[in-house]
């Protein structure tokens, strides 16, 4: 066959591919788009939490039937370029869903069946609280971004742990129907600093033998004076202690990951000391990052800014804060430890571009709150096609930890 004749098949077949996803994407697009008029007519005008509740409700009825094999087998992720291995475990897809949206450990089957590759549940702390008074979480439309202050309300590290027993599988990876389940650990607000130590323990005793992984908040600044654990000296006795939990209660011969969640506000050489204490510890990655207290260079008005409130911002505005957190504990700890990014992811753009700077997954709360249920699939085919696009030399490292 003649190049020119091979180069003209080459473009006949390029033509077909694009025109097969062009017909693939139309109607997803068009679903994200009655998502958005749903989202702007009826759920915006509800309470930010009270909306949540409703959807939240929604999703656990889907994983609680049948359904949930059914949506599983069309949302969730079945692209071999997707495939991470990390942490000692099997994620079908890079995107995970992050701490902060099933709170007590009950829809981890629904949110699996949307397609996120992984949940992350939580922050469940060693006792049961209320969180703090309502309301206490608020929406930023013009910046796609919300506003929290839950302060960790969730009925305790023992309950959730009782929910995650009655799940099918071992922990320690995939098992049809059931996706990897992170438990997100924080400090119950009653206890004094002194007893951060044991009171996380507390936590890691009760999930260890349900938990795929296990990550130690020491970011939410809803907690008072939870964010002063970030320095290394108060940091090693909690990380240290929660090992030896883990290790004590995870079963003969298993190990569960442990992980640490900081803040986009840290100082460059905050997060090398984290680095460093990570790796010395050789603890398993690093979520970078949780939300920020910076209200810098937002879109929404000050009136509607300083109706929000106190508490953390989540969204897009978080993006660059977050994104240079990721790419400084890369350069410190370069491939000792898996890191999961988090903060601003929107768009398979956001993914990809994390990807790029070092991180081994992805995980996100604000756009699926915008973006809606089929947003996880939406995310995954995105970053399939640039996974394929970029070829082997591009692609992220997908053997890691």
């Amino acid at each position: 066959m003649s190049q020119r004749a091979r180069r003209r098949l080459d473009r006949r077949a390029t033509k077909e591919r694009g025109g097969k996803e062009a017909r693939q994407e139309r109607p997803e697009a068009s679903k994200a788009t009655l998502y958005r008029l749903l989202f702007r007519v009826v759920l915006r005008r509800l309470p930010a939490e009270t909306a949540h509740r409703v959807g939240f409700a929604l999703i656990r009825v889907a994983g609680a039937t049948g359904a949930a094999g059914l949506l599983g087998r069309w949302l969730g992720p079945r692209d071999p370029a997707l495939r991470v291995r990390a942490l000692g475990l099997e994620f079908p897809g890079p995107l995970g869903l992050a701490a902060g949206f099933d709170k007590d450990a009950r829809a981890t089957s629904g949110l699996g069946a949307l397609g996120f590759g992984f949940v992350e549940v939580g922050t469940v702390t060693a006792r049961a609280q209320p969180g703090n008074p309502r309301p206490r979480m608020f929406r930023l439309p013009a910046d796609r971004a919300l506003v929290n202050r839950m302060g960790f309300n969730n009925e305790g590290a023992t309950a959730a742990a009782a929910r995650l027993r009655g799940r099918r599988g071992r922990p320690g990876g995939r098992r049809r129907g059931r996706p990897v389940v992170g438990v997100n650990i924080g400090k119950t607000r009653a206890v004094p600093e002194a007893e951060a130590a044991q009171d996380y323990a507390a936590s890691a005793r009760a999930v260890a033998d349900v938990a795929d992984y296990v990550v130690v908040n020491v970011s939410s600044p809803n907690t008072p004076g939870l964010r002063d654990l970030q320095a290394a000296d108060r940091l090693r006795p909690v990380l240290v202690a929660v090992r030896a939990a883990l290790d004590a209660g995870a079963g003969e011969g298993r190990r569960v990951p442990l992980l640490v969640k900081i803040a986009p506000d840290l100082t460059g050489p905050d997060v090398d000391a984290i680095a460093d204490l990570a790796v010395e510890l050789e603890l398993d990655g690093i979520i970078a990052t949780n939300t920020t207290t910076s209200r810098d260079g937002l879109a929404s008005s000050a009136a509607e800014v300083a109706a929000a409130g106190a508490g953390g911002l989540s969204g897009p505005p978080l993006r660059g804060p977050a994104l240079a957190v990721l790419q400084r504990l890369r350069a410190r700890a370069g491939d000792r430890l898996v890191l999961i990014a988090a903060g601003g992811i929107q768009t398979p753009d956001d993914a990809w571009e994390r990807l790029a700077a070092g991180a081994t997954l992805v995980q996100a709360y604000t756009g699926f709150i915008y973006g809606g249920p089929l947003w996880p699939r939406r995310m995954h085919a995105g970053l399939a096609r640039r996974a394929r696009a970029a070829g082997p030399n591009g692609d992220w490292s997908r053997e890691d930890g």
